[in-house]
């Protein structure tokens, strides 16, 4: 019997000197596609998809990470006082329940494998879902309740979510070989961690910042020697543990928006607007205004 995914860890620990100095005193994770934190719009995605236990990996200065996903009396109260009913209902809806986060620091910043393997203890024996919050994926249903759906299908198994990008761009990335199509599933049959010349590149499809993965995963990222920049490299395990257990890949049907570069996030920002029905009307009327004042596009 294939067994559930009910577990999500998410890697938080990064300084996102890319967006200094906004960043400086306020986790990157925190800052807002409108008016949602990156960070919750990743775990609105793992909710949607089932998951019950929210893993955060942390680090320094990322406190507010944690007091985000608590309660705060004094706020509520004052919501209280004031009958803001709705938005005292919209906090409780984003909270998770009592029990269902937890927070586990990685203490020196040694690459996403790394911040993996922090969470070990917590994860168990379980496979779980990795997502990386600087990633947007706006989708519907979410990537990851189509991934789970890939997983439940095969089985079980790892299934990684990936996209298609122009051959000149996949030296920036994981990528991936497929076969034995399925609809947009397909079986993965090999991995190449930013190929240095296209020849190297089994195909132009790169990995995108969602993952399931068995629990074997932590014996591989444990014998992983460093790699590029002195990181342990998520990619690497994966590769071996291909080896011992099948890997998946889902072309999922949706849109990336990378949130850890400036143009992804302002990209992410004008998409959801449009499609916010309290929003959209009013900014693409804001929008065609600031468009016409400066020439269009």
């Amino acid at each position: 019997m294939v067994r559930s995914i009910k577990t999500a860890v998410f890697p938080v620990a990064g300084l996102g000197t890319r967006f200094l100095p906004a960043t400086k005193a306020m986790p990157k994770e925190m800052l807002t596609v409108i008016d949602r934190p990156v960070i919750q719009l990743a775990v609105d995605e793992a909710r949607e998809a089932g998951i019950e236990h929210f893993v955060f990996v942390t680090g320094r200065g990322k406190s507010a990470i944690e007091d985000h996903f608590d309660k705060q009396f004094e706020l509520e109260a004052t919501l209280a006082a004031r009958g803001k009913t709705a938005e005292l209902e919209a906090l409780a809806r984003d909270l998770p329940k009592a029990g269902q986060a937890s927070f586990t620091r990685q203490q020196e910043p040694l690459g996403l494998g790394h911040a993996v393997w922090c969470a070990r203890q917590i994860v168990g024996d379980q496979p779980f879902a990795l997502l990386l919050p600087d990633m947007v994926m706006h989708a519907s249903p979410g990537c990851l309740r189509q991934m789970i759906d890939v997983y439940e299908g095969q089985g079980g198994g790892n299934v990684v979510a990936v996209e298609e990008v122009p051959w000149e761009q996949v030296s920036r990335y994981g990528v991936v070989g497929a076969k034995d199509w399925n609809g947009n599933a397909f079986t993965i049959t090999g991995m190449v961690e930013k190929p240095k010349r296209r020849e190297d590149a089994p195909s132009n499809l790169i990995i995108s910042g969602r993952y399931i993965l068995e629990p074997g995963i932590f014996a591989e990222i444990e014998r992983q020697e460093p790699g590029a920049g002195g990181e342990i490299q998520i990619t690497d395990a994966m590769i071996r543990l291909m080896g011992k257990r099948p890997f998946y890949g889902l072309q999922y049907r949706g849109t990336t928006y990378d949130c850890g570069d400036k143009v992804g996030f302002l990209a992410a920002n004008v998409a959801l607007a449009l499609d916010r029905p309290d929003v959209g009307p009013g900014f693409r009327a804001a929008l065609k205004k600031i468009l016409a004042e400066n020439g269009g596009l």
